[in-house]
């Protein structure tokens, strides 16, 4: 595991500091640029162009020109451009993980995890690409036959988070190219650069001019770019990575087009430890759930739920794992884990810590901003005697604080893991298989988690990703699932010969 210094990332090929569009490097109209943070640091290390909503409009005509001409090619010219793509970010792994170290904070190993696991979505979708299918059938009505055909929907705006930034946009990208579709990215302000990598990339793949663009912009120029994108009437596709609150307004913007949309949202994951489960395999996957990215994560476990017989055991024990990790920059080999991204991160954890405090949580272990060391530090923190009436409980967390919260029996569980508005991810350790039935039919989320939190296993390529209630609706990756929200369906009705 090897890491660069900023310095030594700029002076490579793979580094860029402006947008790209229609298959140019380009500044703002504007010609203003935004600073990038190192979280591990607080220090600034580097900079973009500031887009705003004025340049939307030069970007989708670009991505719609590409449309026209890209919608044509065969399945096998798309499959075989994402796989060329797929192979330069493999060569340029180590490089791109550097980037997102700097960027998110996470460690370099956690940073390399996110391309390995990335790099799953454009293998898939140069698969999918070829595996894209209509229909044909005998209707009721005789001499009749009803045929139905898919294509691309057209341009494609990508919104995507800060937190896993090169996985979102291999997740979106990799299915709208496969389709045919063209896009237009906009990354979060936190973590333009590594997106940027990519589409230097695609440059290099092959792709046409306009197929993949990416507008960079400020927290400040966020909003009105974004819902200029969404209002775009050559945009026929959003989809977004974020928070429940933005995507509410995400949906009211697409609502005025019809747009076809695919919204990925918060999460206030209920993970559940029952008597029977194997305690340590229980805890293994709760330390690589809930202190990946230092909690940042929208399927983290955010309310964990231990049955009264393990409460005390399995506390003393996550306790005792948690108290290893090395907290520090990323790009030190030492650190296991690394800063929160953004300062409002560290408010957020500390509010519910205090809150906690407040009525009568036990805070047996962490608890604290860490000072000293330049970033965006919190101490990995876990409260026993957890309640419903907690900040923690109904707000997803987003942050290294684990709360534990013990029960009675199953229905107990199940009625307290159900109570959220939320419904991305529910994960619950059992040895009775009946119990396993019960509740993957019972738990109101779109992913289930049976004895595993992995992320290859809980989100891969070929699962279909995505929650019910207000953590949105569509699916992202999975057999047919995930490129037919990028494909319309087109229905011919034929009349044989002789039958009227």
């Amino acid at each position: 595991m090897t890491s660069k210094l900023p310095f030594e990332l700029k002076n490579s090929g793979l580094f860029k500091e402006k947008s790209y569009v229609n298959g140019n490097w380009v500044e703002s109209k504007s010609g203003k640029r935004f600073d990038v943070i190192d979280p591990g640091s607080g220090k600034v290390w580097a900079s973009a162009p500031d887009n705003n909503a004025d340049d939307v409009d030069v970007a989708v005509k670009a991505a719609y020109v590409a449309f026209e001409s890209y919608k044509k090619t065969t399945p096998k010219s798309r499959a075989q451009l994402l796989l060329r793509w797929d192979a330069l970010i493999r060569e340029n792994r180590d490089d791109i993980a550097n980037i997102v170290t700097y960027e998110t904070g996470k460690p370099l190993a956690e940073s390399q995890g996110e391309l390995d696991y990335a790099l799953g979505f454009t293998w898939w979708f140069a698969g999918e690409a070829e595996r894209v299918t209509g229909t044909i059938q005998t209707p009721s009505v005789p001499g009749r036959r009803i045929l139905t055909v898919k294509q691309p929907v057209g341009v494609v705006a990508a919104l995507v988070p800060w937190n896993f930034p090169i996985a979102m946009v291999l997740r979106k990208a990799g299915a709208a190219l496969a389709a045919g579709c063209t896009l237009v990215v906009k990354p979060s302000p936190e973590t333009p650069l590594s997106v940027l990598a990519l589409a230097n990339l695609a440059e290099q793949a092959g792709f046409p001019k306009g197929a993949f663009n990416v507008l960079t912009t400020s927290l400040e120029n966020t909003p009105p770019l974004s819902e200029a994108l969404c209002r775009h009437p050559s945009v026929k596709k959003v989809t977004f990575t974020g928070s429940t609150r933005v995507g509410k307004l995400v949906a009211k913007h697409c609502a005025d087009g019809l747009k076809k949309l695919t919204l990925e949202l918060g999460g206030n994951c209920p993970f559940i430890i029952f008597d029977d489960a194997d305690l340590n395999q229980a805890a293994d996957a709760l330390m690589g759930l809930k202190w990946r990215h230092a909690g940042q994560a929208c399927i983290t476990a955010n309310r964990v739920y231990v049955q009264s017989g393990v409460y005390k055991a399995f506390s003393d024990l996550i306790a005792q794992k948690t108290s290893k990790l090395v907290v520090g920059h990323g790009s030190e080999k030492s650190s296991t884990m690394g800063p929160v991204t953004t300062p409002q991160g560290l408010t957020k954890a500390a509010n519910q810590v205090e809150d906690a405090r407040k009525q009568g949580g036990q805070i047996i272990l962490g608890g604290n901003k860490i000072d000293g060391k330049g970033g965006y530090f919190f101490e990995p923190t876990i409260i026993t005697g957890a309640k419903k009436e907690m900040l923690i409980t109904s707000e997803e967390t987003f942050g290294p604080v684990l709360a534990l919260y013990e029960f009675q029996d199953e229905e107990e569980a199940v009625k307290a893991a159900n109570d959220t508005s939320m419904g991305l991810a529910s994960y619950f350790f059992t040895k009775n298989v009946d119990r396993t039935w019960r509740l993957l039919e019972n738990l109101e989320a779109g992913m289930i988690g049976m004895n595993t939190a992995r992320l290859g296993a809980m989100s891969a390529a070929e699962s279909p990703f995505g929650g019910i209630k207000e953590s949105g609706y569509g699916k992202e990756s999975g057999k047919d699932v995930a490129i037919n929200e990028y494909l319309v369906t087109k229905t011919g009705t034929m009349t044989l010969d002789g039958h009227f």
